[in-house]
């Protein structure tokens, strides 16, 4: 399990161009079932992902159809983890 972190390298009014570029991405390994949560930083700095992929190969492979990565937009923060617990809260 990874935990990733952006943080935008450059001001908003340059990451809005590609806002829905990376909405789509994100959305379709939100449907895939690759990143299971994910959410803006308030403030908006940046976002947050919860992926669950084989390893940190195939993480960098479909983070780099990310256009934030992809035009250098925002940094990337990965932490990889082994889940222990869960909330029944975040499950039900």
């Amino acid at each position: 399990m990874f935990l990733i972190s952006l943080e935008y390298k450059v001001p908003f009014e340059e990451i809005e161009p590609h806002l829905g570029d990376h909405i789509s991405f994100v959305t379709k390994y939100v449907e895939s079932g690759v990143f299971l949560l994910t959410g803006r930083k308030i403030p908006r700095t940046g976002g947050v992902l919860l992926a669950r992929v084989e390893n940190r190969e195939q993480l960098m492979g479909l983070l780099g159809e990310d256009p934030f990565m992809e035009f250098k937009l925002a940094n990337f923060e990965i932490t990889e983890f082994e889940l222990s617990r869960v909330s029944p809260e975040l499950l039900g």
